[in-house]
């Protein structure tokens, strides 16, 4: 079985250094890189069925936007490289869901950049990047 690295991706500028530097080290290990993208999501229990209902439509075009101007250059530019990557795309809670991914995948590392794309917000409540470190199950290699 090959090694897998996990690599947090929300194409910021930090999300793409980390992207350099765990290409990079697949590259170098031999090892399969997923590129996992988590957008935030809060169930709300106070939405009416009809709301909910346009809600999920919304996911779902979300997700398929994400995946396609997202992840899918990030995946053909790593095939040109020679590196086998796959990607994984949910919704929930980022540094959470990064951990099932590790978990499901059994990755053997997870690399994120040290600042995404919710700067303000993770002053406020903490870092992705800091929750991870303290929640993985696997070591964490944080790129400036």
């Amino acid at each position: 079985m090959s090694r897998k690295i996990v690599l947090g991706f929300d194409d910021s500028e930090s999300a793409k250094s980390a992207l350099a530097f765990a290409s990079g080290l697949a590259k170098v290990e031999g090892a399969d890189l997923v590129i996992a993208h988590v957008l935030e999501w809060s169930p709300y229990s106070f939405l009416t069925p009809e709301e909910l209902e346009e809600r999920h439509k919304r996911r779902k075009e979300e997700l398929d936007r994400a995946e396609k101007a997202l992840l899918g250059p990030v995946i053909e530019e790593l095939g040109q490289q020679g590196i086998n990557a796959s990607t994984e795309l949910r919704y929930g809670h980022i540094a959470e869901t990064l951990c099932k991914i590790i978990e499901e995948t059994s990755a053997s590392q997870v690399v994120i950049g040290r600042t995404g794309h919710s700067s303000l917000s993770s002053r406020l409540f903490g870092s992705v990047a800091g929750s991870l470190a303290q929640a993985s199950p696997v070591p964490v290699t944080i790129v400036p």
